[in-house]
């Protein structure tokens, strides 16, 4: 299997238009299966005005599609907190997730190399 239960999963479900949400997922997997993941965590949701992406404070489950070519999935270290993980500049200005002490994620995917 490529996800096992208890392995930590962030989502970036990928945008198809100019106006879509974008949204992303963190959580731990609580079962899996070659084809899909059963995810408990957070989403987070970006709000244009204040230029940031937001948690939503439930805690949710969600069945992740692993063949599905809308998710991109990043495993991060099963010792990062997901309470403690939020959205930052890094110090070269790019986006990160971060728990701001040893886990940072640069998710600018297709942006230029520094």
């Amino acid at each position: 299997m490529l996800l096992k239960p208890g392995e930590k999963i962030h989502v970036i479900t990928r945008r198809y238009f100019d106006g879509d949400l974008r949204r992303h997922f963190v959580g731990q997997v609580v079962a899996a299966t070659e084809s899909a993941a059963r995810v408990q965590g957070y989403a987070f949701v970006f709000y244009p005005g204040p230029n940031e992406y937001v948690r939503r404070p439930d805690l949710r489950e969600r069945i992740i599609a692993l063949g599905d070519t809308g998710n991109i999935i990043n495993v991060i270290p099963e010792s990062v907190n997901l309470e403690e993980l939020v959205y930052r500049p890094s110090e070269q200005n790019r986006l990160v997730v971060t728990d701001r002490k040893s886990f940072s994620l640069d998710i600018n995917e297709f942006s230029g190399i520094n």
